[in-house]
């Protein structure tokens, strides 16, 4: 039985994501005198042959190959270099094996992929980032995909969300092995929040919406004229001359979503773009954009996004003064 911590494998392979790999071997494979307990023993062990050329060019020197996998507790799976390309058969038998004989597993970004072909995600919740979560979903439906959070630990495998929520997973892994003390004091040394607030929800760009080439153009125009109105299905509806129910179906038809959902989208859009333009008030902010009251609005955004609109203004504001707050 391996002796706790155990050793960290680190996969490395021909254009490997470098500031992945970094995030791992800066957390696992840097010695920390500040610590007095045992700490990780490294590895990179490479997944095929051959030189291995990192983006950039850089070459990275390996201290073994996949034979290695049978003898760590924790293999870290940075992103991988196309999530077009299989990976190496022998790679994801030796995942399979390594995960059956208790080795836990970690991913980071688009590392997921590896880990969805070995099959393991099967039946389990899984993340990476918000770009590539709806093309995860699609690709592996067996896999239930959350692209709201930072990571997600289901025991024995830990996925995590765009390049830097790796730090925040390997942390979380920390925590786990060694408890709050020592995963605070790496974070220290890291220079962030031992647990950062929110989501990555609050880093996800609001989508462009495609325009609809049907009579809906204009209700959709209109209704984002009126946010600061208590608009219903009815109101809309009528701009277009419609039932209710017909209106229903052909505006789900149209933007996929129901109006309700979709308005409260808009509304937090354009609660996202004066928070970060402007310094206008949060009751101001919820007046324009159709709340009945200041709560309600700060229950909505950080709901939707992770975090209340004073620490969203605070993150991504521009030229806001930083006493203003929401």
């Amino acid at each position: 039985m391996l002796d706790h911590p155990g050793t960290v494998a680190i996969l490395v392979y021909k254009g490997l994501c470098v500031f992945e790999f970094g995030i791992a071997l800066e957390i696992f494979g840097l010695p920390r005198p500040e610590i007095d307990v045992p700490w990780y023993t490294c590895l990179t062990v490479a997944v095929e042959q051959g030189p291995m050329h990192a983006l950039g060019g850089i070459q990275i020197s390996v201290d073994a190959g996949l034979e290695m996998l049978d003898n760590v507790r924790t293999i870290i799976i940075p992103g991988w270099r196309s999530r077009h390309e299989a990976p190496p058969e022998a790679l994801l038998e030796a995942l399979r094996n390594a995960h059956a004989r208790g080795a836990r597993l970690l991913s980071i970004c688009s590392g997921v992929f590896v880990l969805a072909a070995t099959g393991l995600l099967n039946g389990k919740t899984a993340t990476t980032h918000w770009q590539l979560s709806e093309e995860l979903a699609e690709s592996f439906p067996a896999i239930t995909v959350d692209p709201n959070v930072l990571y997600v630990d289901s025991g024995q495998i830990i996925t995590s969300a765009g390049s830097a929520a790796g730090i925040d997973a390997c942390l979380h892994l920390i925590l786990r092995d060694f408890g709050t003390h020592i995963a605070n004091s790496v974070a220290r040394r890291l220079v962030m929040a031992p647990q950062r607030t929110g989501g990555q929800s609050q880093f996800i760009v609001a989508p462009v919406s495609k325009s609809p080439r049907n009579e809906l153009t204009r209700v959709l125009q209109w209704a984002r004229e009126n946010l600061d109105k208590p608009l219903s299905v009815c109101d809309m509806a009528s701009q277009v001359a419609m039932s209710e129910r017909t209106f229903l179906r052909r505006f789900v038809e149209t933007t996929g979503l129901p109006p309700k959902v979709w308005l409260q989208q808009e509304r937090l859009n354009r609660a996202r773009d004066l928070l970060e333009s402007t310094d206008q008030s949060a009751a101001g902010i919820a007046r324009v954009c159709g709340y009945r009251s200041v709560e309600s609005f700060r229950k909505a955004f950080r709901n939707a996004v992770g975090l209340p609109p004073s620490a969203y203004r605070e993150r991504f504001g521009i030229g806001v003064p930083r006493e203003q707050t929401a």
